[in-house]
C-alpha cells in the first residue's frame, strides 16, 4: 500500500479526552476501512463511515454546547462543511462512482490530523478545563518511537 492509500491510527491523534479519543480511532479505522475497500464493498464502507461521521460529530456539538466552548460556531462549521461533502459523495457512490469516494477518503484522511491537532484539542482542553481546571496529559507512544529513532539516526 503505498503513502497516500495509508491511514492507520497513530497517537498523535490523541487529544487527551477518552471519548473524543476513542470515537477519533474508530474514525481512522473507518477511514482506512475505505482506503482498503475493494468495488464491491466501498458504497458499505462509506455507508458506514457516514454513519460514525453524524455521531462524532453531534457528541463534540454536545460538548461544544455543554461547555461554551467559544469557538463553537467556526468548529461546527467545518463539521457541516465535511459532512455536506460525505452526503453528496456518498450518493454519487450509490450510483456506481467509487472513484469520487476514493478521492473523498483520500482528502478527509489529509483532512483530519490538522483538524485534530488545532480544533480537536482545543475543544479537549477547554473541557478540561472547565471540568477539572487543567490541561489533558497526552502520553503518545508513536511520537516517543519516532524520538527514539531519530536520535538513533544521528548519533
Amino acid at each position: 500500500m503505498n503513502a497516500v492509500n495509508d491511514f492507520s491510527w497513530d497517537d498523535r491523534y490523541l487529544v487527551g479526552h477518552q471519548a473524543m479519543d476513542d470515537t477519533h480511532k474508530e474514525f481512522v479505522d473507518l477511514v482506512e476501512a475505505m482506503l482498503c475497500a475493494d468495488e464491491t464493498s466501498f458504497a458499505s464502507a462509506i455507508d458506514s463511515f457516514a454513519i460514525h461521521l453524524e455521531e462524532h460529530f453531534e457528541s463534540e456539538r454536545r460538548l461544544m454546547d455543554q461547555y461554551g466552548f467559544p469557538a463553537r460556531d467556526c468548529h461546527i462549521e467545518e463539521h457541516d462543511r465535511v459532512l455536506a461533502s460525505v452526503r453528496e459523495v456518498r450518493a454519487l457512490v450509490a450510483n456506481g462512482d467509487a472513484e469520487t469516494g476514493r478521492e473523498l477518503t483520500r482528502a478527509l484522511a489529509d483532512w483530519f490530523p490538522g483538524h485534530t491537532d488545532y480544533m480537536d484539542s482545543a475543544l479537549a482542553t477547554w473541557v478540561s478545563k472547565k471540568v477539572a481546571n487543567g490541561a489533558p496529559v497526552v502520553l503518545r507512544r508513536s511520537m516517543r518511537r519516532h524520538a527514539a529513532a531519530e536520535a538513533t539516526a544521528s548519533a
